[in-house]
């Protein structure tokens, strides 16, 4: 499957600066979150709100490190869709199921005590449509709040589903990865284009309501990054500038609030430079080992930080007898943060983990390789 030749040397196998990167995408959608929920007078940040763009981040790194860890095998006619397929189940649903039946004890300790909550957010048919991942494939004029972040997993899940297809373009195409950087950035600009005449918004805003549209090119255009990152060597001095400069330009761009697209376009170079720092053995900090479990760590944090808001303003609002919309202190705000990390180190540790070896060893073998923490 990958945009290279199996007998060119490319990257190490363990890339943790994109691992680190990770952990750095989870908390800026965590304090987006968290913004929504302060007081304005406490203010207000462009690179906080434009964090909400993490996600389109996370998509394209999803194709970037399968394109990695499975590119081999594709490349050889070794690749099992079966095996992959487990290995996906495997890395989403444990915790999946872990937050979503967390979700339904709130729930349904709330209809049985008779606490106030939006019923239109918690359907029955929505419950079922986020248990299977399918909830970001249709769309939708009320949002599924069942488990909130996890739109994004249903629309990893049909990108998975799809994966030999991408899969066998990028084998056609491995000797010019930058065709395949076109194929998605092309795909891009239509599906936008769609999107826009379809519900009056750019493609990074889609997310229950047809979010498989937001990460069908990104995908594919992550793949097409590892491709040309496997033709690029530079040397430690250059890669270090290059992710200095890359960061930099995404972060002035959210800071100046440009366009939603500017920003996910930016978020390209980005990857391809962090990714680059593996292959200079220029990595730093970034391979530190707390900052490489933080974005082991991320996937917890992100799928739990959600719930963890909702379930806390449902039961301050009813002891205080206010509208669950208040507004949430500092403090609280950092309470909850705290919490929240630990809640989802106890479920990286306790259930993702665990659930994820057993999944593998059960349908695999004893013999199923580790697999990326994507």
């Amino acid at each position: 499957m990958t945009s290279v030749s199996p007998t060119v040397d490319g990257y190490p196998t363990d890339l943790r600066a994109l691992t680190s990167l990770r952990a750095f995408l989870a908390l800026g959608v965590v304090l987006f979150h968290y913004q929504l929920q302060w007081d304005p007078a406490l203010g207000f940040s462009s690179i906080i709100e434009r964090s909400r763009l993490a996600v389109d981040v996370f998509f394209m790194l999803s194709g970037f490190i399968l394109a990695h860890v499975y590119g081999p095998a594709f490349a050889t006619g070794t690749f099992s869709y079966r095996r992959f397929i487990v290995a996906r189940l495997a890395r989403l649903y444990p915790l999946h199921l872990a937050v979503l039946a967390g979700v339904l004890v709130i729930v349904l300790g709330a209809i049985t005590v008779g606490v106030r909550y939006d019923a239109s957010t918690y359907t029955t048919l929505g419950f079922f449509q986020t248990l299977f991942l399918v909830h970001a494939w249709f769309p939708s004029e009320n949002g599924i709040s069942w488990s909130g972040p996890s739109w994004s997993l249903s629309a990893e899940w049909f990108a998975y589903l799809l994966f030999p297809a991408y899969a066998w373009l990028s084998v056609k195409l491995w000797k010019r990865p930058w065709a395949v950087l076109v194929i998605g950035v092309l795909g891009f600009v239509v599906l936008d284009a769609v999107y826009i005449q379809a519900f009056g918004k750019v493609l990074p805003r889609a997310e229950d309501s047809m979010g498989i549209l937001r990460i069908a090119p990104e995908f594919m255009i992550g793949m097409a990054l590892y491709g040309i990152g496997h033709r690029l060597r530079l040397g430690r001095p250059l890669a270090a500038t290059a992710a200095c400069l890359s960061t930099a330009a995404l972060l002035g761009a959210m800071q100046l609030g440009l366009d939603d697209r500017i920003v996910v376009a930016l978020a390209a170079p980005l990857i391809l430079s962090w990714s680059l720092l593996a292959r200079a053995d220029c990595k730093g900090a970034l391979a530190a080992p707390a900052l490489v479990f933080a974005g082991e760590v991320s996937f917890a944090l992100y799928l739990v930080h959600m719930p963890v808001i909702v379930a806390w303003k449902g039961v301050v609002a009813e002891l205080r007898g206010v509208d669950s919309a208040f507004r949430i202190t500092p403090i609280e705000l950092a309470g909850l943060f705290a919490t929240t990390v630990l809640i989802s180190i106890a479920l990286h540790l306790l259930v993702e983990k665990p659930g994820r070896t057993w999944i593998r060893r059960r349908f695999e073998g004893p013999r199923a390789r580790p697999d990326a923490s994507v």
